[in-house]
């Protein structure tokens, strides 16, 4: 009995001393974590994960060095020193009520922040001087609609606002370096911008190395919204000058550079008119679908036609349940936008595109396919203002995908009308038989033929 005694009590000892090992240990997390917050904490020699799950094991954005700062703790996913501005650079620095507002207008709250898959991208060319010199390479997730609105941009600009001598044909969008990509770039951007600031200003959104202010309780640290300064322009070719001469602060890996562009959009719009081209039935620019943060339609408006209006029908509209307006496109826009979605065409819930969006005023369209964003686009800008253009037209199709080697070349013939007929058959449904994409250009151009000139169809 006495030796039983004894062996209960040494286990008891052993567990109690395990239980003060563990409380030991979490005072020392407990605190680690409280100096994060400050900003204080030294650089851990393990790898670590943030609270998102996302891996930390990326290579340190700058090279170690004996010096004290580089013992300072660099929060996994931060932007390279080198793609960081100073803060005497004189911009306005982002003060905590606005980056509230900001959360708020994104996520609805200001405890949501951006996930690895919004962190990690950027806006990144394909080769130059190749067949895809002027495409952007996306990855499949939220940040792809942003990227395909840009991309849109860039196709008009190199189609269409180049210099008097260039050719407004496919084969001129391979001859593109990479000095002519960012100008594509920066050119693309600053016409988002001035048009969401109503043709008035401009404001760009860089992060600087030093935090602009501590976050309160209320408020989930990113390390990089607290780091932003805000710089305004009145004047467009001055905004486009500065996009320019920090366009690495955009398309370079670590950049955050489609956040940062996407900030900058919500604050030439401002938060205030924002606000005001919401309604009743949208209240925030982004949603959370399946693990990520997906773009409303208001935002995928915003980028479009400079109004964060929440519907694609032309005009306002009403809502009967609720007796309030519902807002949508009111001008055409230099790109347009096409919308197909299969299982919403099944259940009779596929809005309805206006001619607003349908109709722009130069031929490229952003095109929503199943989910996913893409770009078709025609080099003949008389396309959609001569009537007699639109008989038997080539458009080019752009899924945004690293597979995609070659621009698919679509030969569209609006006279024939054989693919109803054949669709008669036992197979039923249309859109079950055709290719999604052939189904989207049908909205805009209802019974037409599309020869894919070679390419296997898909999507």
């Amino acid at each position: 009995m006495a030796t039983d005694k004894m062996d209960a009590n040494g286990e008891l000892d052993e567990i109690l001393q395990r239980v003060a090992d563990l409380q030991k240990w979490r005072d020392v997390f407990d605190s680690r974590g409280l100096e994060l917050q400050q900003g204080c904490v030294k650089r851990p020699s393990e790898k670590k994960s943030d609270e998102d799950g996302e891996d930390s094991s990326h290579p340190a954005s700058r090279p170690p060095s004996t010096s004290a700062q580089s013992h300072q703790f660099t929060a996994p996913y931060s932007i390279p020193q080198a793609l960081a501005v100073s803060a005497s650079l004189g911009g306005q620095a982002m003060s905590p009520e606005l980056a509230v507002s900001l959360r708020t207008v994104l996520f609805g709250n200001t405890f949501h922040i951006f996930n690895y898959e919004w962190k990690k991208s950027f806006f990144k060319f394909r080769e130059p001087f190749s067949e895809m010199a002027y495409a952007l390479e996306t990855e499949r997730g939220g940040a792809c609609a942003v990227q395909m609105v840009v991309q849109a941009h860039i196709i008009k600009y190199l189609l269409f606002n180049r210099s008097a001598e260039s050719d407004c044909t496919i084969q001129s969008m391979m001859t593109v370096g990479e000095m002519e990509q960012r100008k594509a770039l920066a050119a693309a951007l600053t016409d988002i911008l001035w048009a969401a600031g109503e043709e008035e200003t401009v404001t760009v959104c860089l992060v600087t190395s030093e935090r602009c202010f501590t976050p309160h309780l209320n408020y989930k640290l990113d390390s990089f919204t607290e780091r932003l300064q805000l710089f305004t322009f009145k004047k467009k070719e001055e905004a486009r000058a500065f996009i320019y001469e920090h366009i690495q602060c955009f398309r370079e890996e670590g950049s955050h550079g489609i956040i940062l562009f996407l900030y900058s959009l919500i604050f030439s719009r401002t938060i205030d008119r924002i606000q005001t081209d919401l309604d009743c039935t949208t209240t925030q620019l982004l949603h959370l679908r399946f693990g990520n943060f997906v773009c409303r339609q208001a935002l995928i408006n915003l980028l479009l036609t400079g109004r964060a209006t929440p519907h694609v029908f032309n005009g306002t509209s009403h809502c009967k349940e609720q007796d309030k307006p519902l807002y949508g496109v009111l001008t055409r826009s230099n790109v347009g936008y096409l919308l197909w979605n299969r299982d919403q065409v099944n259940h009779a819930q596929l809005p309805l595109v206006g001619s607003m969006l349908k109709t722009p005023k130069l031929p490229i369209w952003v095109c929503n396919i199943n989910g996913t964003y893409s770009v078709l686009f025609g080099t003949n800008c008389s396309l959609l203002s001569d009537w007699k253009m639109e008989h038997l037209f080539l458009l080019y199709f752009y899924n945004g995908q690293p597979t995609q080697l070659n621009t698919t070349t679509l030969s569209i013939d609006t006279h024939s009308h054989h693919w109803e007929a054949d669709s008669n058959d036992s197979q039923g449904d249309p859109e079950k038989k055709f290719p999604s994409l052939e189904m989207t250009i049908r909205t805009k151009w209802e019974g037409a033929v599309i020869d894919w000139n070679g390419t296997v169809p898909f999507f």
